[in-house]
Order: structure tokens, then C-alpha cells, then sequence
């Protein structure tokens, strides 16, 4: 199974300045990079291709992003079965594996995990700075947004994705849930340039129009490794209380040199 497309930086305005030209530049990288997020919905295509609403209902993705997509990349994303588990791997326009990632749909989901471990609040109105001290000590406030199918080609256009599921089905992409798992972080703490780095994603239900979605998120962990320091999150995404989405995020939140 194969699938090209062409990336696009969908966040040159971004408050995320490694999204930035100049800022990546003068951080060692080619250009501006292209979000994490929008990779991660490249790589969703094949299996969401293969397994249309069960994915969406019942699917798992896994996703580690190693090196850098940049805007006009034409990328191809190769799918190999592996047992009951499709294989993926993301290839630059030099042949470069950018990301790889596994999915699978799971035949008796466990049951969805209980939204009481996981804080409902605002947000803070001043962020405090994203800091060891901070995100170890941190309960995370939740975010709300709702699904408006209407609307969802804009999304959809930036991603390139074509497939009837989201189109014509009206289906929330999983991209455009996962986006939420970086906007709640960027509620809670105040960060300079980061990189999202891998995602593992288990998915519970399918969202739909007009469906509020909540993203509640736990920090599980803080460290750091060959001069990055990195945040680990636990992300429940919930509709009227009913989880559709647990992921487990992580970021490169201060890199190596800022």
C-alpha cells in the first residue's frame, strides 16, 4: 500500500515559532517545520483507508516522528501488513524515513478508561513559563471545541486528505482531534520553539457533527535527553462525558541550544 502527497506547513503563523522559516534556520533545520500533528494525519490515511469507521470506533496508532517534513516535501508513506497490525513508514523526496508509525484495529477494546483521574477547568489566563519545576508540579486545565462538519473541508484541504470517511461521512479526523492533545499543553505552559515528537493513540468512538469535544491531559512525565528536555502527556478527549480518544503525547518542549 502506498500514498503520496505533498506536505504543507499549515502553521507559519503559528505561535510555535519552529514552524517559523528564520527561527528552524537558525536552529540548524532547512526551513520551518512542518506540525507533527499534520504528519501524524499522513500516516492516518492508509489505515483509515483500509478500516473506514471501525478504525475511527476501535483503532490504535502509534507514531514516532524522527526527523524533520518541510513544506512542498512530496512525501510518500508506505503501509506493509504485519500480522493484524498495518506497518507505516513516511519517506522525504530523498528517500529519508521521517516517521513510522503502527496501526491496528483491536477487536475487543478495553473499556474506556474513567474520566474522574483527569482535571476539568479553565485554563489559566497567564500561562506560567514551561520549566521542570512547573510541568512536574503542573495540573492541567482542559479545553473545549466542537466539531463542525461544515467547516471541516478547511481542515481537511490543509491536510490533503480526499477519503469519502471525512468527506462525505462527515467524520472528525484524527488528526484534527490530536491537534487538541498540543493546544491544551499550550494552554497550561508558556514554551518557545517545540517539536512534537510521538504520539500513541487508542481510539474509542467516532466524532461527529456538532459533537463538543473536551481534551483533558495529565503530565506524566518530565525529562531530558542529548540537551532536549521533554514532556510527557496523558490526553482523554471526551463527548458529553464519554471518552473518544486517550493519547499519549510527547514533546521536545525546550530544545537543545534555546
Amino acid at each position: 500500500m502506498r500514498y503520496q502527497v505533498t506536505a504543507y506547513n499549515t502553521a507559519t503563523a503559528s505561535s510555535n515559532k519552529i514552524h517559523d522559516d528564520a527561527v528552524a534556520k537558525a536552529l540548524g533545520f532547512r526551513g520551518g517545520l512542518v506540525p507533527g500533528v499534520d504528519v501524524y494525519a499522513y500516516l492516518c490515511h492508509l489505515p483509515a483507508e483500509q478500516w473506514g469507521r471501525t478504525w475511527l470506533e476501535r483503532g490504535t496508532i502509534s507514531a514516532r516522528f524522527a526527523a524533520p517534513v518541510y513544506d512542498g516535501d512530496a512525501i510518500e508513506i508506505e503501509g506493509e501488513p504485519d500480522g493484524d497490525e498495518l506497518e507505516l513508514s513516511l519517506f522525504d523526496p530523498s528517500g529519508k524515513r521521517c516517521a513510522v508509525a503502527r496501526a491496528t484495529v483491536v477487536e475487543t477494546p478495553p473499556s474506556p478508561p474513567s474520566e474522574g483521574a483527569w482535571p476539568s477547568a479553565p485554563p489559566p489566563a497567564e500561562p506560567p513559563p514551561a520549566t521542570p519545576e512547573t510541568l512536574s508540579a503542573a495540573v492541567f486545565s482542559s479545553i473545549e471545541a466542537t466539531f463542525v462538519a461544515e467547516r471541516a473541508d478547511e481542515y481537511l484541504d490543509d491536510i490533503r486528505e480526499g477519503l469519502p470517511l471525512f468527506r462525505d461521512l462527515c467524520l472528525a479526523h484524527p488528526g484534527w482531534l490530536l491537534r487538541f492533545a498540543n493546544y491544551v499543553l499550550t494552554a497550561n505552559v508558556r514554551m518557545g520553539p517545540w517539536i512534537h515528537v510521538e504520539s500513541t493513540v487508542r481510539l474509542f468512538a467516532a466524532v461527529t457533527d456538532g459533537d463538543r469535544v473536551e481534551t483533558r491531559a495529565l503530565v506524566t512525565g518530565v525529562h531530558e535527553r542529548s540537551g532536549h528536555r521533554f514532556v510527557d502527556l496523558d490526553v482523554l478527549q471526551l463527548v458529553r462525558g464519554r471518552p473518544v480518544a486517550r493519547t499519549g503525547h510527547t514533546a521536545i518542549y525546550q530544545p537543545r541550544g534555546t
